[in-house]
């Protein structure tokens, strides 16, 4: 007999990003940001993202409004680190800047919820806010741009920064660290070459397949899942053979943003575990581990 699909008995489940998702979405960033009282934003991203031109469509969705650059950070590390925060706290303290729009992927959003906690909690030390609920203040007004589709970190209350004095990487998690808004538009993830794409999308694929069999499971983070699973298998083999299709690359989007909100309220669970242990000892990518793992993992 099929086991009976229980409710649990409690749980909870938060997500308050402002979604805008589709062809040109870009082109609201400007007007989220007056809605947000924000006109000198900085802008935070890495080598690859700009080297790719990306940032151009961002930079030119601000023609015509009063929206001017605060300042441009397009050296954020592979892996989001402390030092990093720091000096880019210190260059948006200088210029002045009122907003942040992240543009990139995991690293660069994470490293830009690290800046956002310094200064909305204005401190000269990210240390002392790591772990569970630590901040106390409203954060500043926050964008982000996914250039990827597997982290979910777009919606995510959580943040994972290394400190290269210790060698360790630290984790941030709290409500207040979500972004205000997270703007989905194709023509940002079109360049992700083939191997990139498929390992991103495994990366959200175990996500969401974690958060929906996992222990802290509830029926909307279930639904999230679901929908997640559904995108990437209909869309993941086409993502990777051509991606310049439009259609395609959207719907990768929003599956990644998907699993990011369910897994957020849900968790993940012994794949992950692995494939970050395996990560660090071996280098090897992040999705690639995932990929390799969520067979044995789904065995377990």
């Amino acid at each position: 007999m099929q086991k009976k699909e229980e409710c649990p008995k409690y749980y909870e489940f938060f997500n308050s990003v402002k979604i805008i998702s589709g062809y040109k979405a870009l082109d609201n960033i400007a007007s989220e940001l007056d809605m947000l009282g924000a006109r000198k934003p900085i802008i935070i991203t890495d080598k690859g993202v700009s080297q790719a031109g990306l940032i151009d469509h961002v930079v030119n969705s601000f023609g015509g409004t009063q929206v001017a650059i605060g300042a441009l950070y397009d050296d954020t590390p592979v892996d989001s680190s402390i030092v990093a925060v720091n000096e880019i706290a210190g260059i948006y303290r200088q210029q002045e800047c009122d907003a942040i729009i992240a543009v990139g992927g995991g690293s660069v959003i994470d490293t830009a919820k690290g800046v956002n906690i310094v200064i909305s909690e204005e401190a000269d030390d990210l240390m002392k806010f790591t772990g569970n609920n630590r901040l106390t203040k409203p954060m500043k007004p926050f964008i982000v741009v996914p250039t990827t589709a597997g982290t979910g970190s777009e919606v995510t209350m959580a943040a994972v920064i290394a400190n290269p004095a210790r060698n360790v990487k630290m984790q941030f998690t709290s409500p207040l660290i979500l972004p205000k808004v997270a703007i989905l538009d194709p023509v940002m993830t079109m360049s992700m070459p083939p191997k990139i794409t498929a390992a991103t999308a495994m990366d959200a694929l175990t996500h969401a397949v974690e958060a929906y069999i996992g222990p802290q499971k509830n029926p909307v983070s279930d639904a999230f899942a679901f929908s997640a699973i559904e995108l990437i298998k209909a869309n993941i083999i086409d993502a990777a053979k051509n991606g310049k299709d439009r259609d395609v690359r959207l719907a990768m989007a929003n599956a990644s943003l998907l699993a990011g909100i369910s897994f957020s309220n849900s968790m993940v669970g012994i794949v992950h575990a692995l494939a970050h242990a395996t990560g660090g000892l071996c280098h090897v990518p992040h999705g690639v581990a995932n990929a390799i793992l969520l067979p044995h993992g789904l065995e377990f």
